[in-house]
């Protein structure tokens, strides 16, 4: 673990100093969009940080790599060097879409015929979904076995790039859910007594949380840079490919091997054996819940489920009253209780340690999530018994439904309520 974390370092020492070099590249030659309906920055901003992140990316490969030649850590890692090929070109494809739709705005079918691109070429390498932790599951073909990395992999991309709309967002649910998931994949091939624990999926993961960590500095609010599609496709794909590397790391008879008669997971560890599965959705669970609530959303008014819009999770947060740093983060908040949550029912039986820390944590989320909505009502309460004429109540006018004044609620509610902690404010 100690040279894991040594690689996450150094790939969050080279993104940082990347991350540097490319935003003063990016101010200097203008390379940036007009700021778009959509979007929630107020001033043109770079959305090049994909690059340094990609950069850090295949530096960290390279190091890895020199240590396998002079150390047998990493070894079978290179050992044959394709699949690592394949995930470094897959990045590349989806790091020269994302640049050209940063800049260009692509239509979404050549975005997506280029994810499946880069998807196939990792699958066709050999990252492929080859057991299932269900009473032994074996995938029953190879075509099917690449299908399913496919799909997953495009799924997770896409998931990942919807939630980009925020400083800070993608980056710091990418650095505690890989976070999370290092911890957990090191402890599964400990456990399930392997003679290594240096394999490609634990590599993807600290390679992401390096890249993730080094960016985020610039992309902390309010952001100097972005990462644009360049930086969340291949934070999707990274994490898609690391949970789906890892299967090939599995063997489904050790899940549900006797842990007395020399190891396996066991059958008494029913949970612990269905994280493999559960843990890559659990990590994603906002990303894929805004994901789907996006393409049924998009659908049911007869959209591509890929055509923009400003009814993501993250804006429903800044409309509902959240401050741009609350709403990231809730978003962080609520990663960090389900992964851990999976991880705990992974590392602790009985079972109600890890129950308990999820039932806490949604509800502490819940609260914090919908607070504004008790705020929201408090002060129409209050705007409905002001009395009529006076400064006050103009100020809380934008909480009254029954008011003209309240169409602009949106717009005034934030000066509004701070006006409110002070009793005869006059509004500003």
């Amino acid at each position: 673990m100690i040279l894991y974390a040594l690689i996450a370092l150094a790939t969050a020492l080279i993104t940082f100093v990347l991350s540097l070099i490319v935003y003063k590249v990016a101010l200097r030659y203008k390379l940036y969009p007009g700021i778009r309906e959509r979007d929630v920055h107020t001033r043109p901003t770079p959305r090049l940080g994909g690059v340094a992140m990609f950069i850090g990316v295949v530096a960290a490969f390279g190091l890895a790599y020199l240590i396998s030649r002079v150390t047998p850590f990493f070894e079978q890692t290179f050992n044959p060097p394709g699949s690592i090929l394949a995930i470094l070109g897959a990045s590349l494809i989806i790091v020269l879409i994302g640049i050209a739709d940063d800049l260009w705005d692509l239509d979404w079918m050549i975005k997506l015929a280029g994810q499946f691109m880069a998807a196939g070429l990792i699958a066709w390498l050999g990252v492929q979904i080859y057991s299932l932790p269900i009473g032994g599951l074996t995938v029953g073909s190879s075509w099917m076995s690449a299908a399913l990395a496919i799909f997953a992999i495009v799924l997770v991309m896409n998931a990942v790039n919807f939630i980009d709309g925020l400083d800070g967002l993608v980056a710091g649910v990418g650095l505690i859910a890989n976070g999370v998931f290092l911890v957990y994949g090191y402890l599964l091939v400990r456990d399930l007594g392997q003679s290594t624990f240096f394999n490609l999926s634990l590599l993807i993961s600290a390679v992401l949380v390096g890249a993730c960590a080094g960016f985020l500095p610039m992309n902390w609010h309010p952001a100097k840079m972005f990462m644009g599609d360049a930086g969340a496709l291949l934070v999707g794909l990274l994490m898609a490919t690391s949970a789906v590397a890892i299967t090939g790391q599995i063997d489904p008879s050790a899940l549900n091997a006797d842990p007395a008669s020399g190891g396996g997971v066991g059958r008494s560890q029913l949970i612990g054996a269905f994280i493999p599965i559960i843990l890559p959705f659990a990590i994603l669970i906002v990303p894929l819940v805004d994901f789907a609530l996006a393409v049924i959303r998009r659908l049911r008014a007869g959209k591509s489920p890929f055509s923009a819009d400003r009814m993501h999770l993250h804006h429903r947060l800044l409309d509902m009253g959240h401050s741009h740093l609350h709403a990231v983060l809730i978003f962080y908040a609520w990663t960090t209780v389900i992964a851990l949550s999976c991880l705990l029912f992974f590392v602790f039986q009985p079972y109600w340690f890890g129950l308990g820390f999820l039932v806490v944590g949604v509800v502490v989320c819940t609260v914090f999530t919908l607070a504004p909505l008790g705020r929201r009502k408090s002060a129409e309460i209050r705007a409905q018994a002001a009395p009529e004429g006076t400064g006050r109540a103009d100020t809380l006018a934008v909480f009254d439904p029954l008011d003209e004044a309240s169409e602009e609620r949106n717009r005034y509610a934030p000066v509004a309520i701070e006006n409110l902690e002070t009793p005869d404010k006059e509004p500003r």
